[in-house]
């Protein structure tokens, strides 16, 4: 692909999508970015703490640091809102260059130590948003892209697709995206498109700084190391630039060991964030076969 210059973060009120959008901007791209936070107040920390950002300074951000920032207030969970997006982005820029599937529903009870059953039953709708939801994004990005006959699909994922993490849904739905990434991948050879899911480590976002403080016990040493959300915003665009990026596309890829081992990025502070595989896990093998 040559240099990418339009790109979608779906989920980028804060946190991972946020900084995703920022790392992205930050390379001079067009990034639109969606959410359903129009004020803050709503979404809250694991102690009840209101958090901040909205789609819109997302977007006012993206431009401060040497993007372009284009806000979209979208519920990932409405079919029809998410078409609508892709439909602006192809009326005002005519292509898509990256897309980052992140939106994901989180449930205030996701970081506690129960069993699923005695977590309310809508913790599983991060099936719903989070998976689907990167399905029916995918789909749209899928039909602009082949078009073009370039792009980039990314998932962001975790170790949970791999250990137990936050239970039974969470697990589920970042296995889901390993496996999206996987077979689209097949389907989007032909059209030199590539997929590829990223496993993130341990990332500075608001919530997670509230569950350091929650939780001590569990995330005290994963936080001295935590990586920036804006490096996986550099990687995948060092993805999309790539021009033997197929050689990625289907692969779960641990973001922190793509970053060093193939294009020798490092964190903000010239950070070389861990990869964690020895203690959580690693992705599942690709199996060449393909049924039809």
């Amino acid at each position: 692909m040559s240099k990418p210059k339009v790109a979608l973060v779906t989920g980028a009120s804060r946190g991972a999508g946020k900084g995703i959008a920022l790392g992205l901007a930050e390379k001079g791209m067009t990034v639109y970015v969606t959410g359903r936070t129009k004020s803050p107040g709503k979404a809250k920390g694991w102690d009840g703490t209101p958090l901040p950002g909205t789609v819109a300074d997302t977007a006012a951000e993206c431009s401060k640091v040497g993007g372009t920032g284009i806000g979209i207030i979208c519920d990932s969970a409405d079919d029809s809102a998410v078409a609508k997006v892709f439909e602006q982005i192809q009326d005002e820029q005519g292509q898509l260059d990256i897309l980052v599937n992140n939106a994901a529903y989180i449930h205030h009870q996701l970081i506690e130590q129960k069993p699923f059953w005695e977590k309310e039953l809508d913790a599983q709708y991060i099936l719903d948003v989070g998976l689907r939801s990167a399905y029916v994004a995918s789909w749209h990005a899928a039909k602009m892209m082949a078009v073009k006959k370039s792009g980039l699909i990314a998932f962001g994922s975790s170790f949970g697709a791999s250990c137990y993490m936050h239970g039974a849904a969470y697990g589920a739905q970042k296995a889901g995206l390993d496996k999206l990434a996987h077979d689209m991948a097949v389907d989007l050879e032909a059209v030199n498109v590539q997929a590829v899911s990223i496993w993130m480590g341990p990332l500075l976002t608001e919530r997670a700084l509230i569950a350091a403080e929650v939780h001590p016990e569990q995330y005290k040493d994963f936080m001295a190391v935590a990586e920036s959300p804006q490096f996986t915003g550099h990687i995948l665009h060092a993805i999309a630039s790539d021009p033997k990026a197929q050689e990625l596309s289907g692969m779960t890829l641990i973001g922190a060991e793509v970053a060093k081992d193939r294009y020798g990025l490092k964190d903000r502070g010239d950070k070389q964030p861990p990869s964690y595989r020895e203690m959580l896990g690693s992705p599942n093998e690709l199996n060449p076969a393909r049924v039809y």
